[in-house]
């Protein structure tokens, strides 16, 4: 006898008993999914505090002292620039000290006893030829009274006259200049040259000491962008320096979660590559937004604003992490 058709049917949509629990534990597990609306982390990158020596003069690199990745300690000396043409210039502003030096000290000790002896020797012979063209116009006036010589001979005579006359009174003033002493505007402008002169050959010591570039801080050595032989230009960045304790994560935080956050609070921090998670407390929250950074658009927060934190990362094992490796950041809270 066979069974109808429709009966037949309904017994196949029915489902079997060993499908039940299947589909039951299915249901349970979407259930669980759903009710998981922990936060998603924050993304970001792990940093450490960059301190950038640049050239403060257009050199070629001598010699590197140290080498990337050393560590290094304050006044540790990293690499040295060119320095013989600073020293040119130096031995020049040098050579300008001197001489403004001995021209002050000139001035300030007045005139040597020779040049005043020379000085009133000289006077003392325009004196002499003074008076003697003095008698030689009297004699020359007598004889044009009488009209027994030329109207140019008396002329000549009287000529003769003055002109010795004018170079005793020069040289009276430069007799009378030389035993006063020097003005002291001039002793002034002396010693203003002095000063002058110092303060350049200063300046110039500092620009070559700074031709051997230091460590500023302790740290290691990031980069050393040029070799030795390269002439790094004016202002370029010749060693990049990481300082600190320990690097810090520089992540995102949405603007929905901004106002729950606050300077000092705890967070968890999440190392690319490193299975166990650090403590950290954040040190910085900016107080204006930025655009979602790139590495963080994923679905609707694509369009969201961000602000820019910082979280420095506790424990002796953080200090051994190296920059730039991805971070996830999560609340003490979310977790």
């Amino acid at each position: 006898m066979h069974m109808p058709i429709s009966r037949l049917a309904r017994r196949r949509r029915r489902p079997g008993p060993a499908l039940r629990p299947a589909r039951a534990g299915l249901a349970i597990l979407l259930a669980l999914a759903g009710c998981d609306d922990r936060p998603e982390a924050m993304p970001g990158t792990l940093e450490w505090d960059r301190i950038a020596l640049i050239a403060e003069a257009s050199e070629p690199v001598r010699r590197w002292a140290v080498a990337e990745g050393d560590g290094v300690t304050r006044g540790e000396l990293l690499l040295t620039l060119d320095p013989r043409r600073l020293d040119a210039r130096f031995d020049r502003a040098q050579g300008e000290l001197d001489r403004a030096r001995a021209q002050l000290d000139e001035l300030e000790n007045g005139t040597r006893r020779e040049t005043l002896d020379a000085a009133r020797a000289d006077l003392e012979r325009a004196r002499a030829a003074a008076t003697l063209a003095e008698r030689e116009y009297q004699r020359s006036q007598r004889l044009w009274d009488q009209r027994s010589i030329s109207r140019s001979s008396f002329d000549l005579a009287r000529t003769q006259r003055d002109e010795r006359r004018a170079e005793v009174a020069s040289l009276t003033a430069q007799f009378e200049a030389l035993t006063r002493g020097e003005r002291p505007e001039r002793i002034a402008a002396a010693a203003a040259a002095v000063t002058a002169a110092r303060a350049s050959l200063a300046e110039l010591r500092i620009d070559r000491e700074r031709l051997a570039i230091r460590a500023p801080r302790a740290g290691h050595v990031d980069a050393l962008p040029f070799r030795p032989g390269d002439q790094p230009p004016l202002g370029a960045t010749l060693v990049s320096l990481l300082v600190g304790e320990a690097p810090y994560a520089r992540f995102f935080v949405p603007a929905g979660r901004r106002a729950a956050l606050t300077p000092g609070d705890p967070v968890t921090v999440h190392v690319e590559g490193v299975d166990q998670p650090f403590d950290a407390h954040l040190e910085s929250l900016a107080s204006e937004p930025a655009f979602t950074p790139y590495y963080a658009l994923a679905g609707d927060d694509a369009s969201r604003l961000v602000y820019r934190a910082e979280a420095r990362l506790e424990g002796d094992t953080a200090r051994r992490l190296p920059a730039g490796l991805p971070v996830e950041v999560e609340l003490v809270d979310d977790q």
